[in-house]
């Protein structure tokens, strides 16, 4: 099932962008092989899943093998899976894994067609190469975080969107992706260096467009990107929900304002006039705070007006245009995003995420490995019995 069937991948157990990597690839149809810690990470983030199995969405599909990558035993376990892998994900920072014996020039003796995927933060060079580092610090470099928040309010913390998944798992998949069709046609495996901050920078190519044309100043509130405009806003209303506008376009600005009933009001009269703003922005906020967020949808949902609500997951599940297009599905009573986007001919199949150290026998059965090993790694816990 999926695009990418034919696709072999070993995961290297990390945290953030790297394991969204390999679900983005297993939702794809990859065989991606999760290799996780043996023992717990003692440093690692702790989220409490309220004791619900099946809630690790970024391991879903993925078949599972515990090992102790300081076993020299364990890494030969793993560079037996790089002999005959298409794709490998690291996210450690850079130096570790050559520590752990194995970096990409050892992998490439073994597989000159891999493709070696190195995922973090900073990249894999820079002064800041080696420092630790989460999301927000990462985005705080590139620009983007700047234009967070409202005019007069310190930037606010993003969702792990813009940096783990934007700049960090999708930049990873794009050019893991990328670097597999140059080595079907050469023959030569890379290494594809992804950073987040490098790819949050590249996305903010639109912004930097704006930027150049004098349309995206310094300072938030100037302009419509950064939530100057009275045409491109949130707005609360009656029961204290939201909703948004960005009626960009003067044809979809103009039904904004008819369905609205200002038509004839001077401050509405012209779109991009920055003078009028402020006093536009008072007036649409006060008409919205009139009437609940239904209300609002009923008069503007559906209109070339540039609207929708705000929705928090659950009812985005239940959200018509989402349920239409099957964008959330749910395994095992458990709702969660549909992978995207959607194939004509190879739909994706949602796995399920595994327990830890799964599939470790069905993996190394699959590796021909001699007697003599197998019985090591049941002694070392790899395997049952």
């Amino acid at each position: 099932m999926g695009p990418l069937s034919n696709i072999k991948v070993v995961e290297i157990g990390g945290i953030g962008p790297g394991p969204v990597a390999g679900m983005l690839l297993a939702d794809l149809g990859a065989d991606v092989i999760l290799v996780e810690r043996q023992s717990a990470n003692r440093n690692a983030v702790r989220l409490d899943a309220g004791g619900k199995t099946g809630t690790e969405f970024f391991k879903r599909g993925k078949r599972s093998i515990a090992l102790d990558l300081k076993n020299p035993r364990h890494v030969e376990v793993v560079l037996s899976l790089v002999r005959n892998a298409d794709m490998l994900i690291e996210g450690f920072r850079p130096g570790v894994i050559e520590r752990l014996g194995l970096g990409p020039d050892v992998c490439f003796e073994l597989n000159r067609k891999l493709v070696y995927g190195r995922m973090t933060g900073w990249g894999q060079s820079g002064p800041l190469a080696q420092a630790a580092g989460h999301d927000l610090n990462y985005l705080a470099i590139t620009g983007a975080l700047h234009y967070s928040g409202l005019p007069g309010d310190r930037p606010f913390p993003t969702p792990t969107l813009m940096g783990d998944v934007g700049g960090g798992a999708m930049t990873l998949v794009m050019g893991l992706l990328s670097a597999y069709v140059h080595a079907l046609r050469t023959g030569q495996g890379q290494v594809v260096d992804a950073a987040i901050c490098d790819g949050v920078v590249y996305g903010m190519s639109l912004l930097a467009g704006f930027r150049a044309q004098g349309n995206l100043g310094e300072e938030r509130g100037g302009d419509f990107v950064t939530g100057g405009a009275h045409w491109a806003q949130t707005y609360t209303c009656a029961d204290g929900r939201y909703v948004t506008v960005q009626s960009a376009e003067p044809d979809f600005y103009s039904q904004l304002v008819s369905l609205c009933g200002l038509e004839g009001e001077p401050e509405f009269g012209r779109q991009y006039d920055r003078k009028t703003w402020p006093k536009a922005r008072e007036k649409m906020a006060a008409l919205f705070a009139t009437k609940t967020r239904a209300q609002w949808c009923e008069i503007l949902e559906g209109t070339d007006a540039c609207f929708a609500p705000v929705l928090n997951l659950a009812e985005a599940a239940a959200y018509p245009h989402n349920r239409a297009r099957e964008n959330f599905v749910e395994i095992g009573g458990i709702q969660q995003p549909a992978p995207a986007p959607k194939f004509s001919l190879t739909r994706q199949k949602v796995g399920v995420p595994p327990g830890m150290g799964q599939h470790a026998k069905e993996i190394l059965d699959a590796l021909d490995l001699t007697p003599e090993v197998m019985e090591s790694l049941r002694r070392d816990g790899v395997v049952a019995g």
